[in-house]
């Protein structure tokens, strides 16, 4: 997805110009205001007594989804500064491993003891992102 983005970002960027910083803050606000709806799904539906492992798979589909949209962002916006393609991919690569990696070591530390406050914190500062990135604070 990021790399798709990077090609998208070369070929649009004169045409979108200031609209891609527009575009990339709303996706991380839809973003994160849809893990905060689906936390507040899971706290509904974990006090209605449903079973954890039945809505599993949609939420690895939905983050897996949500993610490759912020990876089209990200690949979007480092097209727009025309940024080589194999450094582009590579730099990409490496850091998604490195930060997924410790994602989960993280998560298998802290998830319990988190538990839905960190997906509602999660949800919040993907918004906070999109935010800054559409008020240019970053």
């Amino acid at each position: 997805m990021p790399v798709l983005g990077l090609l998208l970002g070369h070929s649009l960027a004169g045409t979108l110009g200031h609209a891609a910083r527009w575009a990339g803050a709303g996706l991380l606000i839809a973003t994160g205001a849809y893990g905060l709806f689906q936390a507040w799904r899971a706290g509904a539906a974990g006090a209605a007594g449903l079973p954890a492992g039945q809505e599993q798979l949609g939420r690895l589909l939905v983050t897996g989804i949500a993610l490759s949209i912020d990876n089209l962002a990200v690949g979007f916006a480092l097209g727009t500064y025309h940024v080589s393609l194999p450094v582009a991919a590579a730099v990409i690569g490496t850091a998604s491993v490195v930060m997924s990696l410790a994602g989960l070591e993280l998560g298998a530390r802290i998830g319990m003891r988190a538990g839905q406050r960190g997906e509602l914190l999660g949800g919040l500062v993907l918004i906070g992102v999109g935010i800054a990135i559409g008020t240019g604070i970053i």
